[in-house]
């Protein structure tokens, strides 16, 4: 019997979201929230077992996360402009766009270390204990891509590539294109 790759691979998901009446639930915006809950959660722990205290890691994602928003859609909007909306909200429009991950580190960053100098805390032993937390995150927010079915790899026939639906496909791509 000839092996078939199409049977051992992960297929995406056939929504990005979920409709609750007039609203509809992201699964990407979804798993953003509890991406940000779980940093939070893993930095709190991590920085009181050093004997910190929590209310710094609050007030550090409170600046942070919408430091961090807006850093991510100033990426976006500056490295994919031809993606934003053609009206004058267009560069605001999240909704309809995306944000980029290196302007979301870098706002995110520098809104943190701006309440920590602010705070004279100990930022490398704050960093050291926000870094699990941020690469928790992001396997997180990951999982939000799959259901968005972007951010994949090349082709591959390999069991664990995924299935992309041709209308996630960039032009150039062959019908049977599965990724890692």
């Amino acid at each position: 019997m000839a092996y078939d790759p199409a049977l051992a691979s992960i297929p995406s998901p056939s929504s990005s979201g979920i409709r609750l009446g007039p609203l509809e639930l992201h699964a990407y915006g979804l798993m953003y929230v509890l991406a940000v809950l779980a940093a939070i959660l893993v930095t709190t722990r991590l920085w009181e077992s050093r004997g910190g205290r929590r209310e710094l890691v609050y007030q550090v994602a409170m600046v942070g996360f919408p430091a961090g928003l807006i850093g991510g859609r100033l990426y976006f909007v500056l490295t994919s402009w031809n993606e934003v909306p053609k009206h004058w909200w267009g560069p605001l429009a999240v909704w309809q766009g995306g944000l980029g991950i290196w302007g979301g580190i870098a706002g995110g960053v520098l809104g943190g270390l701006w309440v920590l100098r602010r705070r004279h805390a100990n930022i490398p032993a704050f960093l050291d204990a926000a870094a699990p937390g941020l690469l928790v995150a992001q396997a997180i927010g990951r999982i939000g891509n799959w259901f968005n079915q972007e951010l994949f790899g090349g082709p591959t026939t390999l069991p664990w590539a995924l299935r992309i639906d041709p209308a996630y496909r960039p032009p150039a791509t062959p019908s049977t294109r599965r990724s890692i």
